[in-house]
């Protein structure tokens, strides 16, 4: 019963015979020795009726690794069911087992992310992956990613510089073949400790990062690219019933958070968000000279941004119990959003309010804990990308839209119910060529690449440094001078004295390296003595053995 996943990693069901009941696993990577790999995976086990041509069949979702590498049912059905000739699924001492797989690309196991997307993912410093999602975001956010490769960071420091470190982060997403590391982008927000991370939800970090591009791009060729982008305009109202009198003002945003407790869709979410508030009774509006009125609160949309960002509400503080709750309600979102009637004045036909879905941010687990993963439609072309930190891999518009609305439902049931969406990006329709139009060499400044070069050029040089250290030692020079004049118990003041350091190879001869010190102090061979330097047991120095040109084949 072997099953090929577009994993690559083996799979097979294993029904197990007892006298009672028949048993129905599904394995993963069995035969595998390493400890380090898993795999989560969707399965539907299945047994045939070959009497009317239907299934009997059960859900499993699991997460495979080296300890729980088969989950199933010891009781899947009852033996003598299966035996039934009238049930139908046994036929000619036959019996058909079906399994349908769902995998997600394994972790753990050779999996060329850029072979099978074209894209790579970003490594996970242990509590980042929520930040992971949002700069695989920001990163197919073309429009934005040409912007960031444009801000002038020549004269940066490489190490606190937030500009310098998302185009270092950016511009290794686009040409490496390997997953990213972005401990030098937490580094420049000082994030250094594990603390750090979980300080930030995803709408903070969010902010905190447009905020920083924003200030960065400013009198700068791509001054203003941040709220061009991300930017809407909402208009809160106050309107007195009984009185001609109104108060309006308008606010900016660059998000919207819509509450989905008992809401079935993002539609609703949004009929709630600019849903009217009374105030009367004691809570009348106080409208100047007409006094205290009867009156209605409300907000209305000016105009929404390019890209629009959603935050679902899901995660929300509960006094009860102090502490904050994770909603797993359904939640329905489509893939054209029309926002038309929520725009005052809008023309119903125009295209200007109807958006595409570009990202689907969705967080497994409860409140205490859980697993971020984004899933991209990076082209806008309906050709869904699950981006699971290191992993990338090519999943269905079912995997990455419905099986994410949360709660239960057919197309959930084989997902684990506290896994939904909590963020939904949008970009506008009509701009969506622009937005997503493809990024080049020649949208990356020179001095910015030749700069990433050379830093990539001193890495791998100090990489191989400290690949070879054992291979080295340390040879310290004290020269004449130190010792003329000097009054004590040892030869020289070792505090005071001058000293030369070399690295050398602990493999050369005595005569490489007089030749090596020849070259570097500018002294012929035949004028250099060098005498060796011992510590005594009360640690002074004294000179040893002389060393001489008939030692010279002696190693050091």
């Amino acid at each position: 019963y072997e099953i090929s996943c577009v994993t690559g990693v083996q799979t097979c069901a294993l029904p197990i015979w007892s006298n009672k009941s028949v048993g129905y696993f599904l394995q993963c990577n069995g035969e595998s020795e390493s400890s380090s790999w898993s795999c989560n995976a969707n399965a539907e086990l299945r047994l045939y009726n070959q009497k009317d041509g239907t299934l009997f069949k059960r859900n499993i979702s699991h997460l495979f690794y080296s300890k729980e590498n088969d989950w199933g049912f010891s009781h899947f059905m009852n033996w003598a069911d299966v035996l039934d000739p009238e049930k139908g699924f046994i036929k000619d001492d036959t019996v058909i087992f079906e399994v349908k797989v769902n995998a997600d690309a394994p972790h753990g196991v050779s999996w060329d992310s850029k072979k099978h997307t074209g894209f790579v993912g970003l490594k996970n410093q242990g509590a980042t992956c929520y930040m992971n999602s949002l700069l695989q975001v920001l990163y197919f956010t073309n429009l934005l990613r040409k912007a960031v490769y444009k801000m002038p960071t020549e004269s940066d420091d490489s190490q606190k510089s937030v500009g310098l470190a998302l185009q270092r982060v950016f511009h290794e997403l686009q040409f490496l073949d390997k997953p990213v590391g972005t401990k030098k982008l937490t580094k420049s927000f000082g994030w250094e400790t594990l603390d750090s991370f979980m300080q930030h939800d995803v709408q903070e970090f969010l902010r905190v990062l447009l905020d920083k591009l924003e200030v960065k791009m400013k009198k700068t060729c791509v001054e203003g690219t941040i709220p061009k982008l991300f930017e809407g305009k909402m208009l809160s109202y106050i309107r007195c019933k009984n009185v001609d009198y109104k108060s309006t003002r308008s606010e900016s945003f660059y998000d919207i958070q819509l509450n989905i407790k008992g809401k079935k869709s993002i539609i609703e979410s949004f009929q709630d968000y600019i849903q009217t508030e009374t105030l009367d009774g004691d809570n009348k509006y106080d409208a100047g000279t007409f006094g205290l009125q009867d009156a209605e609160k409300g907000i209305l949309f000016e105009n929404f941004p390019p890209v629009l960002h959603l935050h679902l509400m899901r995660f929300q503080y509960d006094p009860v119990t102090d502490s904050s709750v994770k909603f797993n309600d359904r939640c329905e979102f489509p893939e054209v959003l029309d926002l038309a009637e929520y725009i005052q004045n809008a023309d119903p036909a125009s295209d200007n309010f109807k958006y595409r879905l570009h990202a689907v941010l969705v967080h497994s687990g409860d409140n205490n804990g859980g697993h971020y993963v984004v899933f991209i439609n990076p082209l806008g072309d309906g050709r869904w990308c699950k981006f699971d930190d290191d992993v990338v891999s090519r999943c269905s518009k079912k995997e990455a839209i419905l099986q994410n609305f949360g709660g239960d439902s057919e197309d959930t049931a084989a997902v684990r119910h506290c896994t939904n969406a909590y963020m939904l990006v949008y970009i506008q329709q009509s701009r969506l060529n622009d937005i997503l139009a493809p990024v080049s060499d020649l949208d990356i400044p020179d001095a910015l690449s030749s700069r990433l070069q050379e830093e990539k050029k001193l890495e791998a040089i100090r990489r191989k440094e400290k690949s070879e250290a054992y291979l080295y030692m340390t040879v310290k020079i004290v020269l004449e001078d130190a010792f003329f004049g000097h009054q004590g118990n040892d030869l020289f003041d070792s505090e005071t004295a001058h000293t030369l350091e070399f690295r050398v190879k602990k493999a050369s001869t005595l005569k490489e390296l007089m030749v090596m010190l020849s070259e570097e102090m500018k002294i012929p061979v035949a004028r250099m003595r060098p005498w060796p330097l011992n510590y005594r047991t009360n640690q002074t120095l004294r000179p040893t053995l002389e060393i001489g040109r008939a030692s010279c084949r002696e190693r050091v």
